[in-house]
């Protein structure tokens, strides 16, 4: 539940200010109002998280001009920074993609993986979050990947995109994972540098790695899901609701790990890989 559904506005006691006082919600999140997409809007949305898989260094005068040619979509360059603010995306000479914004008041923490060598399971974990469209509207996912075997430990859907996306896709992973991992690398997005996210991470002794600024290539395995996602599946299905955008990402997540070899992996697929890992793993241990 989005902790600002919690406030309650004739409460006996304590004002509306008090109640998101404590909660740690601003009242501004209390009061919004999300106001319903034109069938315009949304049309420009989907072109526009196309042609962001295609070429996200695509800046907003051009990428008027690809609309008004190659899509047929009429609009102006001030609806087209409106529209990919609302989505979370930015053009990536300027910084990475950013499906969620960062809060400058939040500690960054810094990048743990340069340099580093990752060779087993469940060494390091990444997440991120990307925009769906859909064509009634939108959601959002939060996908949490193993790094060296591109397993896809956990993911979860909503229309919002809260705290509450983000720990229920890290609770399943934990669940599903065989161990927690050394390291958990995310974007610099305000739902990553939450005291909520971070101290959740560190209570389970879990050191926090953060993408460095214009850095896109930190998280670039969960950048690639994204695409294969998008143009396998998304794109082509057009799902009109939530259950059936679960339903058949959770039919896209279990063939993309049971059944997909991947050549980097020596043509095994991911669930293989994280399997056979962490079995050579425990003999070693066991040796």
């Amino acid at each position: 539940m989005n902790r600002s559904e919690l406030v309650e506005k004739n409460h006996p006691e304590l004002s509306v200010r008090k109640q998101c006082a404590l909660l740690g919600v601003m009242r501004s999140v209390y009061y919004y109002k999300p106001m319903k997409q034109s069938e315009e809007e949304r049309a420009l949305a989907r072109a526009l998280d196309k042609i962001y898989m295609i070429d996200p260094c695509m800046g907003s005068r051009r990428l008027v001009t690809k609309l008004n040619e190659g899509y047929r979509i009429g609009s102006n360059r001030k609806q087209v920074q409106r529209v990919r603010r609302e989505m979370g995306i930015e053009t990536i000479w300027c910084k990475p993609k950013r499906t969620s914004v960062p809060d400058n008041g939040h500690r960054k923490y810094p990048y743990l993986l340069r340099e580093r060598k990752i060779s087993e399971a469940d060494e390091v974990w990444c997440t991120d979050i990307t925009y769906i469209p859909m064509p009634k509207g939108h959601a959002y996912l939060c996908a949490v990947m193993d790094w060296h075997t591109r397993y896809v430990l956990g993911w979860a859907v909503s229309n919002t995109m809260d705290a509450a996306l983000t720990s229920k896709a890290l609770a399943v992973a934990v669940k599903k994972g065989r161990r927690r991992p050394e390291i958990f690398n995310t974007d610099q997005g305000s739902q990553f540098t939450s005291p909520e996210w971070t101290g959740k991470l560190e209570s389970l002794g879990i050191k926090v790695s953060m993408d460095g600024k214009g850095r896109w290539m930190d998280n670039v395995f969960i950048e690639r899901l994204w695409r294969s996602l998008k143009y396998e599946d998304v794109y082509l299905r057009e799902y009109s609701n939530l259950w059936d955008l679960e339903r058949g990402l959770g039919k896209w997540f279990d063939r993309y790990n049971t059944w997909r070899p991947h050549e980097a992996l020596g043509n095994r697929t991911p669930e293989k890989a994280y399997c056979e890992d962490r079995k050579e793993q425990k003999e070693a241990q066991a040796a």
